[in-house]
């Protein structure tokens, strides 16, 4: 029996240790999409973007017209055309379907890529400020509370304006 209570009182000790040690860890929360869509960067970012799309975009509608047309003049043409003409011309048009398909999907690999590369620096800029004010401020853990990222209760510290403070905005 006094082993039992030795154990039961190890096991308490040990316990509420534990609880103590976690009890001295601090944690706060942040919204980093947020954050990241309200840096001045973000803007021109998105500037730049939405520039390059217009420029692909206007380039499509062109290459679609001159599609159109052509295959407007195609249709009018061919009752005087002869099959191998005609059987030409739909090669044609079929080529140049093909190649405004083969356009829309470089255009939207160089938008990925061109997004990924102007958000990444702005990304880790906001990585690191979050990390600085953390630490100078001792939180041991920063959560992501972006909704969808998996913290279901944020009542610990929002760092969010200290965070843009110490990003200038």
């Amino acid at each position: 029996m006094k082993n039992f209570k030795n154990i039961l009182l190890t096991a308490i000790i040990a316990l509420s240790s534990l609880t103590f040690t976690f009890a001295q860890s601090k944690v706060a929360h942040i919204n980093t999409q947020e954050l990241v869509g309200s840096m001045p960067e973000m803007n021109t970012a998105k500037a730049e973007l939405e520039k390059l799309a217009k420029t692909y975009e206007s380039d499509i509608q062109t290459m679609a017209a001159e599609l159109q047309s052509k295959v407007k003049q195609y249709d009018s043409e061919a009752a005087n055309q002869t099959d191998e003409e005609n059987q030409q011309r739909l090669q044609e048009v079929q080529g140049m379907e093909q190649s405004i398909r083969q356009y829309q999907q470089q255009a939207q690999s160089d938008l990925q890529k061109k997004e990924f590369d102007l958000l990444k620096p702005i990304s880790e800029k906001a990585q690191a400020a979050i990390v600085k004010v953390a630490s100078g401020q001792g939180f041991d853990y920063v959560l992501d509370s972006t909704q969808g990222q998996g913290v279901i209760l944020a009542n610990g510290k929002d760092l969010m304006a200290d965070v843009k403070t110490e990003l200038g905005f």
